[in-house]
Formats: C-alpha cells, structure tokens, sequence
C-alpha cells in the first residue's frame, strides 16, 4: 500500500469549486413537504418553524420558501432570529415562540414581530412598552396543558385574557399549547393535553375572545389525523417540514429529507498495525490501514458519541469513522474503498451511489436524536440552496 499525502494530486472529479463542507438545501423537497403538511392541516394553514436557524438548514432560503409556498406564519425560537429575518426582508408574520427578555421588547413591538406571552407579568410590560411606541402589539397566549414547561396555568388564563382584552395597546391574536409528546406510543397523552386546551378555548370565547389561531399540534401531532382540535385554526409544522423523524428511526412516509451532509477529503496516510490514532488512542487498528482525514469536527455537527461508531460514504461505500472526532476533524478508515484519494466527496447525510445514510441512521449511532445531529451544524458548513435532487 503506498503512502498517499496531503499533496497527493486531485483526480479530475473532485469538485474544485465546492467549499471545504457544505449542505446542500432541497428547496424543492421542502415545498414538496410543506404540500404534504397543508393537505393534514385545518383549513390548509401551516405554521412553519425556523427555530435554530431552520434547524440547521439556512433561516433565511427556507422563510422565503415558506412564504412562497404559502405559509400562514413563521415561528422563531427568540427575538435575535426574528429580527434578523426581518431586517433580511422577510415580511411574513414572525411569531417568537420562545420568552422574551425584559431589553428585547421594544425591538419586538418596534418590528411588529408577535410575541408569546407565557406569564401575567410580561403582559404589563408589552403593554406600557407599545403605549410608548403608540402601537398595537399582537399577542399569543400560552397555556400548559401537560409539558411542564413554558406556558401559564390554565386557571390562570381567563385572568391574564382579560387583562389583553382591556387593553388599548394588545390584540389576543392567539391561543397556544404545546404538546409533550413525540413518540407513537405517546398520543394518548397528547390527546388529554388536547382536551385541556379545549377546555381553555371554551373559557376564552365564554369570554367573547375570538383569537384568530389556535394552535397546539406540531409534526408529531400533526401525523396523528385522529387528534384534530374542534376550533384549531392551524398547525406548527418543523420536523416534517424538513423530512426527518421528530422520534423514532425512519422519517415520515411521504416526506423527502431536505439536507445532504457532504465535505471532502483533505489528507491521506497510511498507518502500520497497532498504531493508535487520534486523541486518547481509541482506534488500535488491527491492520495497516489507509486513512482519510475530512475537516469536519464536533464544532460542525459530527457528535463526539459517533467515534468508532459511525460512518461516512466514500465513491459509495461505507468508511467507518475511526479515533476520536476532534473539534475540526475527523477520520476515516478508507482502507476499503477502492482509489479513495484528496478531493474525495464524503457523505455524512444523503445518498452516493447505491449507498445512503439518514439523519436518522447518523443520530442514531452517535447516541442522540435528529435534531442535535442537524441544528448543531456549525457555521463553517455552507449551506447551498439546490432545485431538485433525486429522492429515488
């Protein structure tokens, strides 16, 4: 086995103008997918939900496909991602869907970007702060109804209602829970959240309160047709959005995956038998071995949990990550890929060749869920925006 180099020639396929890591955005599977949701959804009203910067898949291509597609509003995790999406030109209706800080509120009402009210004291706060702006702000009120989280009190509800309804400077836009639930086997939980909430509802409108949304099931609730809400005006749509799984191993029937993981090799060599690799040693291996380093580290997505447990797809095969996964790098055991060299695309997440690997699949080896797989994706991955990709 020769010893190939950093400064090994790139064969004539290397993608010469591709960045060091990037994840390539199907646009047109996350319109694909957002149909999908329309069609499960009250009245075809979808919420879609840009938390973590779209969980990990670029806020700002997928509010403008949002939009596109039809999307009855946008939920942000906190005020930073929904200023941001503002000042881009993102016009759509952005509702915070986390809590507030006391210093983001007069940016919010300034904005006009909707906030949640999870508590009576942020109630007076939004209050005096649009009095100040001569403005109107546009409220959600949030209810627990079995999380155990954010959210008031149901019994608290009717009095912190009034108090909006009273106002000059408030609209009940909106009546939220969240459901607690994420598994199958979960769903007669959500059904008792769903219950409760309806009970809150009824006490609203006994009120004379007409909030234009009311809304409780996200993609979970969403898969669960028997679980639709009398009086529920939309539904927030994340995961499915994006085509993988909230729970579980496979992602939804029906729903394409929206992000590809790929980067390149960057350094190759080759290591006698028992020569330990990488921080600690963890990786002996049992023959001499050709390896392949790629720039992409913890910092960029790849979980710690994945070392010596996962894999990456090399020209359609399977090289199973080997020593520990470093802040910036990783590395590969190539040894059986034929003709693997510098410039090598390498698959973390989609499909090369005959072979694939789902955000699911990758999770699932390093320990964890789809969700910190994709929204711990760091910043040096760049996210490229594609037309179409084949689903096969």
């Amino acid at each position: 086995m020769s010893a190939p180099t950093g400064d090994s020639a790139p064969r004539e396929t290397v993608l010469r103008h591709r960045p060091r890591s990037w994840a390539e955005i199907d646009l047109a599977a996350f319109r694909h997918n957002f149909a999908q949701a329309r069609a499960l959804a009250p009245n075809g009203q979808v919420l879609a939900v840009l938390k973590a910067d779209a969980y990990g898949h670029g806020a700002l291509a997928i509010a403008n496909a949002a939009q596109s597609a039809g999307a009855a509003m946008l939920g942000v995790g906190d005020s930073t991602e929904a200023l941001e999406l503002r000042r881009a030109g993102v016009e759509a209706d952005l509702l915070v869907l986390g809590g507030l800080v006391s210093s983001e509120i007069p940016s919010v009402i300034d904005a006009g970007i909707i906030p949640v009210v999870h508590g009576y004291g942020r109630v007076e706060e939004l209050e005096h702060e649009a009095a100040a702006q001569g403005r109107r702000v546009r409220v959600h009120l949030k209810v627990d109804t079995g999380m155990g989280r954010m959210g008031m009190n149901p019994a608290r509800v009717k009095e912190v209602a009034k108090r909006i309804l009273q106002s000059k400077h408030m609209v009940l836009d909106g009546l939220m829970s969240h459901l607690a639930g994420a598994w199958p086997q979960e769903a007669a939980a959500n059904r008792v959240q769903m219950q409760r909430f309806a009970v809150v509802l009824d006490d609203l409108r006994a009120l004379g309160a007409q909030p234009r949304h009311v809304h409780i099931r996200n993609s979970s609730g969403l898969m669960d047709c028997e679980a639709q809400l009398p009086g529920e005006s939309l539904v927030r749509a994340g995961a499915c959005l994006y085509g993988f799984a909230a729970a579980g191993t496979e992602p939804p029937a029906g729903f394409h995956p929206v992000l590809a993981l790929r980067t390149q090799i960057v350094f190759m060599k080759d290591v006698a038998q028992h020569a330990p690799v990488g921080y600690g040693g963890t990786f002996n291996p049992r023959r001499r071995t050709r390896l392949a380093i790629i720039p992409l580290g913890y910092y960029d997505g790849v979980k710690r949990g994945l070392a010596n447990r996962g894999h990456a797809l090399v020209r359609g095969r399977r090289a199973p990550l080997v020593g520990a996964v470093s802040m910036d790098y990783s590395t590969l055991d190539v040894t059986d890929v034929a003709s693997a060299t510098v410039g090598d695309m390498v698959t973390l997440i989609g499909a090369d060749g005959r072979e694939s690997q789902t955000v699911e699949q990758l999770a699932a080896a390093a320990g964890t869920i789809p969700y910190d797989i994709l929204c711990g994706l760091g910043r040096r991955v760049v996210r490229i925006p594609v037309t179409a990709v084949s689903q096969g």
